[in-house]
């Protein structure tokens, strides 16, 4: 649940002007109050010691109206649905079908009841927005990397859950819930490995430091203003890079990627595959329990210059946000959230220019079962 105020800057939308909002919270308007950002069931077991499933839906969703086009919300929108199968008695190697987390960018892949600031970054949520596509999936996670990252959940930090310290995967590529418009497949790959601190000295003993990359090769078809989608593919190619100093008490999480997505040209007036690129650098201090629950302040710098395939007309981002926050976990099952962001924005396309920039004071309160 989330409350967002403006307080000072572009809350109003200007005749073909950007306005003051976030690609992640369509509630950061001037006329929002309270919102449910997201409001999810989970259903998950072992059918059996090599098959496992994992089903979720959301039902903090928005659509628009047939009739005319106002937004209503709170409709139930499919996020996974998919089984595991495990190919060794260790479970190191499983493979995964169905809809899943496309494994591309650190922040991505892991799940937002775990993840300190309110949104993703655009630099990498852009790459697969709504994390997910339909495929299949092959992971490998060695039993040393595995005891690392259940040590590292044991101590109470926010892993990226386990997609595996490899992985190789195949997607339709358009997208979640959306259906395949052309024949090719979305190629991925993901590689990221856990290194505890404790040869460096006693100052370092229990730190871990993560480094990885990622690359996926694709051709997507947008939708276009005009109706349906694009006849043409385009190029949407990335390769980036993470590093995650575990906070204990101090850490440092930063991702950077580059490449190629549909964007729109305002010059041409037509979409084009052209260069992308950006990332974050994030910083976090655990204070640990208080006497009424854990503290975790935070400060993140997050930089974009690229297209949003996944909006009409693919617009083309510019972004440069500071957000400087705390979070503060009451309790296992609770955790409230308030964070100042300096915003400067623009979404341009054929509808939108020039340049959107605010203030604002935003809250969540999560509850988790």
């Amino acid at each position: 649940m989330r409350y967002n105020g403006i307080l000072s800057g572009d809350d109003t939308s200007l005749v073909g002007r950007s306005r003051l909002r976030s690609i992640h919270d369509a509630s950061i308007t001037d006329n929002s109050n309270f919102t449910l950002r997201r409001a999810r069931l989970v259903l998950q077991g072992n059918l059996t010691n090599n098959v496992a499933l994992y089903f979720q839906t959301d039902f903090a969703s928005a659509v628009n109206a047939q009739s005319n086009g106002e937004r209503r919300e709170h409709y139930g929108q499919l996020r996974d649905a998919y089984v595991d199968v495990f190919l060794d008695r260790k479970h190191e190697f499983k493979l995964r079908f169905g809809q899943s987390k496309v494994p591309f960018g650190w922040e991505n892949m892991q799940s937002s009841s775990n993840r300190l600031t309110l949104d993703r970054s655009d630099a990498v949520n852009s790459a697969v927005p709504s994390e997910r596509d339909l495929g299949i999936v092959a992971f490998y996670t060695p039993t040393q990397v595995q005891k690392i990252w259940d040590r590292l959940a044991k101590d109470g930090q926010k892993l990226f859950g386990n997609y595996g310290a490899f992985a190789v995967a195949g997607y339709n590529g358009q997208g979640v819930n959306r259906p395949e418009q052309n024949k090719g497949l979305i190629k991925v790959a993901m590689g990221t490995w856990p290194f505890e601190l404790d040869a460096l000295g006693s100052a370092f003993k229990g730190q871990v430091f993560e480094i990885g990359a990622s690359a996926m090769l694709n051709n997507v078809r947008p939708e276009v203003r005009s109706g349906g989608v694009s006849a043409i593919d385009y190029k949407d190619d990335r390769f980036g890079v993470h590093a995650m100093l575990y906070p204990q008490p101090f850490g440092i999480q930063a991702e950077w990627n580059w490449g190629r997505t549909p964007q729109y040209d305002t010059s041409s007036l037509d979409i084009r595959s052209a260069r992308a690129q950006g990332g974050y650098v994030q910083a976090m201090y655990n204070v640990g329990d208080v006497g009424l629950g854990k503290i975790i302040p935070y400060a993140r710098w997050q930089y974009y210059r690229g297209g949003l395939k996944a909006s009409t007309n693919a617009p083309r981002l510019e972004t440069n946000e500071i957000e400087v926050g705390v979070e503060w976990q009451a309790s296992s099952a609770l955790e409230f959230t308030v964070a100042y962001a300096n915003m400067k924005r623009a979404e341009a396309d054929e509808r939108r220019y020039g340049r959107a920039e605010g203030n604002l004071i935003r809250t969540q309160l999560q509850f988790n079962y």
